[in-house]
């Protein structure tokens, strides 16, 4: 008789964070970590997630959101945490924080009715939008120029909102920050394709502190399992090439 399997797909959603440690610890030969050593690997693993949002953009951080616009109004912020901008007069009504950049931005009216309609709106540098003659003009926006700030992120619009209609406002998709790691029994703000990577990437920390006879090696372990995991990464689409006809001078 065959062995039956688990039916389960929840390891890399449920592996919580002491576990992570140990598999690390485990890789650079520290078995039995101590209570100062966890406290450090902790550290390290949030050091190491701020050290991926240098490696690009990483699909499952992005996500979708509304800014409800307020006539005449250029500038709104979000705010990289809960504890900042939790004044109503500063902070969006979404309430969304962690927007590390945002992507695209649309202008977006009637909403939910058979006559909705998305305006594409164009992401300009610094320089573009301080040439602008009136920044302050009332219209159809269909600009916008994000800053990105230690404790913010903002997106100016350009021209300005003309209407506070409840069902106008400017869908965009936006790049979050990985969560922090917080307690040792939560689970990680990544999906499971990455685990591999997290635990090499742990392990190579760790070892610059506590093996560095093995820090080279577990550099090469790491680098390794990360190009697997980002080329794994996003989601595949159709490609078409399309030769070009070139009619030379006769």
């Amino acid at each position: 008789m065959a062995n039956t399997t688990s039916g389960s797909y929840t390891f890399g959603k449920t592996l919580a964070i002491d576990d992570i440690i140990s598999e690390a610890y485990e890789r650079i030969g520290l078995v039995g970590s101590a209570g100062h050593q966890i406290h450090s690997a902790r550290r390290s693993l949030n050091i190491l997630f701020q050290e991926w949002g240098n490696r690009g953009i990483h699909f499952w951080e992005i996500a979708q959101t509304n800014i409800d616009l307020t006539e005449g109004t250029t500038e709104y912020s979000f705010y990289r945490d809960s504890a900042d901008g939790t004044s109503s007069t500063t902070a969006p009504s979404n309430g969304i924080y962690g927007i590390a950049d945002i992507m695209t931005a649309s202008y977006r009216t009637n909403y939910n009715t058979t006559t909705q309609t998305d305006l594409p709106m164009t992401k300009i540098a610094r320089d573009t939008y301080a040439a602008l003659s009136n920044k302050l003009t009332k219209s159809t926006p269909s600009q916008f120029w994000v800053q990105r700030f230690v404790d913010r992120t903002t997106i100016t619009i350009y021209p300005t909102a003309n209407s506070t209609a409840a069902d106008n406002y400017i869908s965009i998709y936006y790049v979050a920050r990985l969560q922090d790691v917080g307690a040792y029994t939560n689970a990680v703000d990544a999906p499971y394709r990455f685990i591999p990577c997290m635990v090499a990437g742990l392990a190579f920390y760790l070892s610059q502190k506590y093996a560095p006879q093995r820090t080279q090696e577990m550099k090469l372990l790491y680098e390794d399992e990360l190009a697997r995991a980002l080329a794994e990464d996003g989601s595949a689409a159709s490609t078409y090439i399309t030769p070009k006809t070139y009619y030379p001078n006769i």
